[in-house]
């Protein structure tokens, strides 16, 4: 366990933080670490853990993929974001590397570097194409990587289910001590279970609340169930307002989540992007806040970036 607690210079999680190296204290706990009992901290943290940046259409140093699915205009810079954070109240964000830039990790890197410790990032390779098994540890050795990212919702672009590339790339994250992070349909839900079910040690976020308005019920039953699952982490992000089609209330599934999943396994995350303000990205948490309202101050807490410090592994509050 003496390995397991150190820190990497880098200001990395260790190498297999509670997803790998703390194995054995999960499975003497039962848990991930973030479920266990620490103590309150006296000041609480606020970590936003998903944020996406981009140079804009008009940087060169930094041009969206051949393959892009979508090209932003505006930019959405990390030193915008780093000031827009200090106006807001947010002490921490994870980038989410975009779509855009597929696995030209460029900006990325460039944005982390930016950060200062600040900020940590996703990864985003493909099993299905090559050169993934090469860049993807290296990588995650160079920049302050926490998770892999996987696409499932573009039935041209879906994952490899069944197939042994997605279990190597699984696998690949886990040894280089990443978390894995699911971003899906939920009909696609089923195609990652068997995964879930082989890598127990390995963290598993699941990104949007598993977007229940872009499924039936009965599929995002299927994602719901994932809660019996100790390493999966659900991420309170997303949040489609009932104006917006299917012109749902999204407050009843989240408080449904977190009957599910617990406080303990929440992270909070979004309201960052080229039009953001302090102003803007403060009232986007406080919405948030006002679906967790009927948990403890010291729950909430965790949700908006306790559980995340502790995950990512935020030096100052990991």
């Amino acid at each position: 366990m003496k390995a397991a607690a150190m820190t990497r210079a880098s200001g990395l999680l260790p190498r297999r933080r509670f997803l790998q190296t703390a194995g054995a204290a999960i499975a003497l706990a039962g848990a991930p670490r973030i479920l266990r009992g620490e103590q309150p901290r006296a000041k609480n943290v606020v970590v936003d853990t998903h944020v996406h940046c981009f140079a804009g259409a008009e940087d060169t140093r930094f041009p969206y993929h051949a393959r892009a699915p979508y090209r932003p205009e505006p930019s959405a810079t990390p030193e915008h974001l780093l000031a827009t954070m200090d106006g807001a109240g947010v002490d921490y964000a994870v980038i989410v590397h975009p779509e855009p830039y597929q696995d030209d990790h460029r900006y990325l890197e460039h944005c982390l570097e930016v950060g200062q410790g600040r900020l940590k990032g996703t990864c985003l390779f493909f099993a299905d194409q090559p050169g993934w098994r090469e860049r993807l540890p290296e990588l995650s050795r160079r920049i302050p990587l926490v998770t892999a990212r996987i696409h499932a919702y573009a039935p041209d672009r879906l994952p490899p289910f069944g197939k042994p590339e997605l279990r190597e790339y699984w696998r690949a994250a886990s040894e280089s001590g990443l978390a894995v992070q699911l971003h899906f349909e939920p009909r696609y839900a089923p195609g990652f279970e068997p995964l879930l079910k082989e890598f127990r040690d390995t963290t598993v976020i699941i990104d949007h609340l598993g977007r229940p308005f872009q499924g039936t019920p009965e599929e995002h039953a299927v994602v719901r169930r994932w809660s019996r699952f100790p390493h999966t982490v659900i991420k309170l992000s997303s949040l489609q307002p009932r104006e917006q089609y299917p012109h749902r209330d999204i407050g009843p599934i989240v408080r449904q989540l977190i009957d599910d999943f617990g406080p303990r396994r929440m992270i909070y995350g979004g309201g960052y992007n080229a039009q953001a303000t302090p102003g803007s990205y403060r009232a986007y948490r406080q919405r948030a806040t006002s679906y967790i309202g009927h948990l403890g101050e010291a729950e909430q807490a965790l949700v908006l970036g306790g559980n995340a410090a502790r995950l990512f592994g935020f030096r100052d509050h990991a």
